[in-house]
């Protein structure tokens, strides 16, 4: 059975951090990326990392303060906050991908979602 189990986000000052955890399990993942949907908006990309993690793509508005990260040999994929604004607000969402393709990517497999609260 595939899965994706989330862990960690929670309530945070801004200015504040946290961290979150995607374990997977049940077959071999490629890309993975990290997905966030605020109330009333569309869900938007946060960043990507390629299978090996030596290529990562992150959206505008979290560069420099977001990091992606995985350990292949735990299966696990991580997204480090820094620097957390009240807008980074969001249900979090980690994905994973039957390809290596690190643009135009389809991702198969969705976690569970994660609230993220940052207050002001």
């Amino acid at each position: 059975q595939v899965q994706l189990v989330q862990s960690g986000g929670g309530l945070v000052q801004a200015g504040g951090s946290l961290r979150l955890s995607c374990a997977a399990s049940g077959r071999t993942f490629y890309t993975m990326g990290w997905f966030r949907q605020a109330p009333g908006k569309e869900r938007e990309f946060v960043a990507i990392i390629s299978s090996s993690g030596g290529d990562t793509n992150y959206a505008d508005s979290v560069k420099g303060r977001f990091t992606i990260s995985r350990d292949n040999a735990k299966n696990t994929m991580y997204l480090q906050m820094n620097s957390l604004k009240p807008e980074d607000t969001a249900v979090y969402y980690c994905a994973a991908s039957r390809s290596t393709r690190v643009v135009a990517v389809t991702f198969d497999y969705w976690g569970q979602g994660t609230q993220v609260t940052v207050s002001s």
